[in-house]
């Protein structure tokens, strides 16, 4: 219900719906807030057992208020209605139910809840092992899971940004306010974000005053100043989602969440990758509850945010509130809901020394029970003396101390230390390099300690960096000390809640324990204590400390289980950005694109890059039918293909040559200038990682091709090896692949073309086989010609700068006219290479080895390489281990499955009996029918072997021959013209 003061705007009313409902709220509130006011508390479903649950915290560590937000494509579950701004025309809705919220026929789990006890699933679904695909598993699938996706496509915009700072202050509380004025009056560059919309803390969630004003007055005007300042960027809506290495911080933006839909232009969320220097941890504290049976019920909240709601929003969480402390932060709550005018109907403390406050309806002893189904209708007390008392209330405000908010400091794998004095983990020592805690985060629970820590670190900070910070103004504050009696749970019969999203109790953990699963990460996992949204903000040290009791340790040797980024969840769609639809990687186009568009091309996505797949023409009904032709006119004439694609990387220096030796398998640095070798490159382990060739254009120049897809990946290799491994040999690298057009002129009629545009001579005995050099074309303009074959043809590869490759492919088509000149598409140079039993991205899938592609000579034992020793490992060396060959069906109209296994005659399709499997496979226009590459055991000596192919997946099974992998021209007769 609503009552006196509160920080909205009461001058104005908001609609919004809730399950279907209307009600009204004002701006300022969140979904949580207007609907605690419209005194609406059974606002969701536990996950397991389908329990009523309400509100428990008025932040972003809410476990139980998951909401749906909006509908249609931007429908959004799992939204925590404590952070859900509302705005005119909010719809939302409850989840996690059937058929509706208040009756829940799912709630039946809560009766079978003796059956599912932690560790139910691990249990239970091992047997027997038959039922698991079509049983089990179906019926986990539908039980799992909060919420419902649309299953429509996003219809918002999301961004990424990056943003630069001396000192990044997280979080808007008095810490962060007064940290972020004493760095930005030092003349720092400064961002504070704070998750919040309304930034002030717990200074806009409490009575306190600062300066001689109110919290919330004084936080407006620091708000206020730093806005004004030309080096500080205030970010409100803004979650520092994580922490990583040389002072690198992920953050979300929420830009347009407080909208129905983003306004035009505008993106709904940014993700900001900010660098600093300096880090202030300024997050606060996270309430912890008390676990007692039933302690779960709609209208058990935490203290703190029983008082938020109060002072904030003008909204009370009862009429008839009573309270459950053990330290004299809960106090606070119970004055402040007395000075509004609500009922306070008893202050529980087990606390022997507890500090009497007049006024107050103080009760030694504890809270035992609960009553009511959709909501609090009482608690059962027993007192100090032993007594049962029944209180009826609709509202408890529980207090079990408060957590430091240093999950951030815990990024890096340094675990948080314990602090007797406020019970509770501290950051540890061992933080990420310029990250510092202050405020509550460091402990300091009180306004002026939160304010002198917050002035002290951020003075030092700056200072660290060069600035001068000026004398500290500290205004007036509370001081009040920290004192807190450990309590962490009522020993009963009944379910006493840890977790409450996932349904942890007390019992859970004690049965962790007595099943030998003590660690705490073998705890989280066989609970899920901790494993929901709010990722164990309210619930890991209350299940730590059960655990501790049980192993007789105390809670720091129990341990904690690690943090990990992010902070809060995140959307898919911010993490995406701008990367979705055709923007959802960058897309290259070949030089020849448009002019292969003009040719009525067929494209298709190779790495990053859009290549011509074939080159329909008017008749032509499949894509069969161009493909045989491109492939048939190529091996007959002549065919000219784009393969700018290819990496290229110009390799220069005196020690070049060297380089080459160490990063390749075979040796370089003996190859005459002017001719070209085929390389191979190994990782560490021995396996393969790329081929391609190298040719020599002068005495210390080199150029190296790769394949498309590992033109990066191998770049980023070598400069590895250049500046890592050998920083003394004198080499340079520069990736080239973007600046040369290239493209393969192959066929009988290859030289006849090319003797047209090409300004030198290029006869046999001028330019042969596996030569190289520098020429120039159409009178005069530079260009690199290789004579190099990947289709088994005469062939050459012609290079000049990328802007006149469109004029170089439109000359030679317009030369090669009377020789039957053709343009062929990727699919054609797949049938070439396989007929010619070249390897390509298929076979190189990195766990093949030089000695399975029949190429093991090429790996030299005279000089040391990387990947050569593990190469000769005894598994990968084997004389009847995996070898490249051919492979055609004994009934040439059979069709083969990419995929398939290799099974002898006579023999079970098991995996006892796998003798190796197909990679690629088209039809040869020539043999006209399918051939295949593939890998067989001993496949070498098993020359006219017939085997079956059997691919169980598509349920195909054909009978093969192994041949040579050289389907067209064995001898090379061709290629050398």
């Amino acid at each position: 219900m609503r009552v006196t003061g509160g920080l909205v705007d009461r001058s104005r009313s908001v609609r919004f719906t809730f399950d279907g409902k209307s009600y009204t709220g004002h701006p300022g509130d969140t979904l949580a807030s207007a609907l605690l006011a419209s005194g609406v508390k059974l606002m969701g479903r536990s996950f397991k057992y389908h329990r009523p649950r309400g509100v428990l915290s008025a932040g972003s560590e809410e476990p139980n208020a998951l909401v749906e937000l909006r509908s249609g494509a931007r429908r959004e579950p799992n939204t925590r209605a404590t952070v859900a701004e509302l705005y005119d025309g909010l719809e939302a809705s409850s989840q996690n139910h059937w058929p509706t919220l208040a009756f829940d026929a799912m709630a039946v789990n809560d009766w079978l809840s003796p059956f599912f006890t932690a560790g139910f699933y691990y249990k239970t679904f091992m047997w027997p092992a038959a039922f698991w695909e079509k049983l089990y598993e179906p019926i986990i699938r539908r039980a799992a899971g909060l919420g419902t996706l649309s299953r429509e496509p996003d219809p918002d915009a999301y961004d990424k940004g990056f943003l630069h700072c001396d000192v990044l202050v997280i979080g808007a509380g008095p810490a962060g306010l007064m940290a972020a004025l004493t760095a930005a009056r030092a003349g720092a560059r400064v961002i504070l974000a704070d998750e919040d919309f309304a930034l002030g803390g717990r200074l806009i969630a409490e009575t306190h005053e600062v300066g001689g004003q109110s919290g919330a007055g004084w936080a407006t005007s620091a708000v206020a100043e730093l806005a004004g300042m030309p080096n500080v960027r205030v970010m409100p809506r803004t979650t520092i989602m994580g922490v990583f290495d040389h002072g690198v911080y992920s953050a979300v933006e929420r830009v347009s969440d407080h909208f129905a839909a983003p306004l035009a232009g505008k993106p709904r969320q940014v993700l900001w990758r900010v660098y600093a220097k300096r880090a202030i941890l300024a997050a606060g504290a996270l309430e912890r509850p008390i676990a007692f049976a039933d302690n779960d019920r709609p209208g058990v909240m935490m203290a703190g945010a029983v008082r938020a709601y109060l002072n904030r929003w003008g909204v009370a969480a009862g009429k008839r509130v009573a309270l459950f402390v053990n330290n004299d932060d809960g106090m606070r709550t119970a004055r402040d809901l007395m000075a509004r005018g609500v009922e306070v109907v008893a202050v529980v403390d087990p606390r022997r020394d507890i500090r009497r406050q007049a006024g107050l309806p103080h009760m030694l002893g504890v809270v035992t029970g609960t009553t009511g189904r959709l909501g609090l209708t009482g608690i059962n007390v027993r007192r100090i003396d032993g007594r049962e008392e029944h209180v009826v209330c609709d509202a408890l405000a529980v207090s079990g101390g408060w957590n430091p908010t240093v999950a951030l400091t815990a990024h890096q794998s340094a675990r948080p230390v314990w602090d007797e004095k406020i019970s509770a983990f501290l950051a540890s020592p061992n933080a990420p390099a310029g990250l510092i805690p202050v405020g509550a985060a460091a402990g300091a629970f009180s306004t002026h300690g939160a304010l002198a820590s917050g002035a002290a670190k951020a003075a030092e900070a700056v200072e660290a960096l060069g600035f001068r910070a000026p004398a500290a103004d500290l205004p007036q504050a509370e001081d009040a000390p920290v004192r807190i009696a450990p309590f962490w749970h009522v020993p009963g019969k009944g379910r006493a809640w840890v977790d409450f999203q996932n349904d942890v109790t007390v019992k859970d953990v004690k049965l962790a324990h007595q099943e030998n699963f003590r660690s705490v990460e073998h705890l989280k996992r066989y609970t899920t204590l901790g494993m929901a949204t709010d990722q164990g903000k309210t619930s890991n040290v209350l299940g730590l400390a059960v655990m501790a009791e049980l192993t007789g340790q105390s809670i720091p040797e129990t341990g904690t289980t690690m943090f990990r980024p992010p902070y809060t969840p995140v959307a898919m769609g911010v993490l995406a950005g701008r990367s979705r639809g055709e923007e959802f990687k960058p897309t290259r186009l070949t030089p020849s694109h448009k002019w292969a568009e003009e040719r009525g091309a067929v494209f298709v996505e190779v790495g990053m890059w859009l290549r011509a797949q074939w080159f329909p023409r008017p008749g032509e009904t499949t894509w069969r039918e161009s493909v045989d032709r491109e492939v048939l006119a190529t091996r007959k004439a002549v065919g000219v293909c784009d393969v700018t694609t290819l990496g290229k990387i110009d390799i220069q220096g005196t020690d070049a040559g060297l380089f080459l030796d160490r990063v390749y398998a075979n040796t370089f640095s003996t190859l005459p200038v002017g001719k070209v070798r085929y390389g191979l490159m190994l990782r560490e382990d021995g396996i393969v990682m790329d081929d391609g060739t190298t040719a020599r254009m002068g005495e210390h120049e080199y150029v190296m091709t790769t394949t498309t897809a590992n033109a990066v990946p191998v770049f980023r290799h070598l400069e590895f090896c250049r500046q890592c491994l050998w920083p003394d040999l004198d080499v340079q690298l520069i990736s080239t692949t973007e600046a040369w057009a290239q493209f393969s002129v192959a066929g009988p009629n290859a030289r006849a073309l090319l003797s047209r545009i090409v300004d030198q001579d290029i006869s046999d005995a001028a330019f042969p086989y596996m030569a190289c050099g520098n020429v120039t074309v159409c009178g005069g303009l530079r260009a690199r010609l290789f004579r190099i074959s990947f289709s088994g043809e005469m062939a050459y590869e012609i290079a000049v700068p990328t802007r006149y490759g469109d004029a170089l492919v439109r000359e030679l088509m317009a030369q090669g006219q009377d020789l039957g000149v053709t343009p062929y598409g990727t699919e054609a140079l797949g049938v070439l290479r396989v007929e010619k039993g070249h390897v390509a991205g298929n076979e190189l899938n990195g766990q093949t080895t030089a000695l399975n592609m029949g190429l093991g000579k090429m790996v030299s034992k005279k000089k040391d390489s990387i990947g050569m020793v593990l190469s000769q490992r005894e598994e990968l060396v084997r004389e009847d281990g995996l070898r490249l060959v051919g492979i055609k069906p004994v009934d040439p109209a059979a069709q083969l499955k990419a995929g398939s296994h290799f099974i002898a005659l006579g023999k079970d399709p098991v995996a006892a009996n796998d003798d190796g499997w197909i990679t690629s496979l088209v039809h040869s226009p020539h043999l006209r029918h399918q051939i295949a590459l593939g890998y067989l055991k001993n496949g070498a000596a098993r020359m006219g072997e017939r085997l079956r192919a059997v691919n169980l997946l598509a349920k195909t099974e054909v009978e093969v021959e192994i041949v040579s992998p050289h389907f067209i021209d064995p001898q090379g007769e061709r290629l050398r013209g």
